[in-house]
């Protein structure tokens, strides 16, 4: 079973510092050793992977607690907002994810309430695992 094929995946970045930052994702698979998953462009997420393109994915639970036995993977990352990777995540993830797309939409607008706008999933994340048999 590969890391695309976990419901939840708890993917580090890295602040500037080095300090790590993990956070629970929903992974999709794309094409040969990449995998792939969507972020807002104001989230702290992106924010960081636009600073450093080192990422650590590790199966986990929707609150982000790393499954007992699974290995980190390493890779590095591809910032897209367009193409035929940004089309393949869209579309992977809603078919993988199903109802909890909207779901988690309404909720995410729910919980920005006042701040302003905050973009749903509107860049996609290209992961090339740098060990591919983990």
């Amino acid at each position: 079973m590969g890391i695309s094929d976990e419901k939840y995946v708890a993917t580090t970045t890295f602040r500037r510092s080095g300090t790590p930052v993990p956070t629970p994702t929903w992974i999709v698979a794309l094409d040969g050793d990449r995998v792939g998953f969507w972020t807002s462009s104001k989230s702290g997420k992106y924010k960081r992977l636009r600073n450093n393109p080192r990422i650590m994915l590790q199966a986990s639970d929707a609150r982000g607690r790393v499954k007992a036995g699974s290995r980190a993977a390493d890779g590095t990352v591809e910032l897209v907002t367009s193409g035929a990777d940004f089309d393949a995540i869209q579309q992977r993830v809603r078919a993988k994810y199903g109802v909890m797309v909207p779901m988690s939409k309404f909720f995410n607008t729910l919980g920005h309430i006042g701040k302003g706008k905050f973009p749903y999933g509107d860049v996609g994340v290209v992961v090339t695992i740098s060990d591919p048999a983990q």
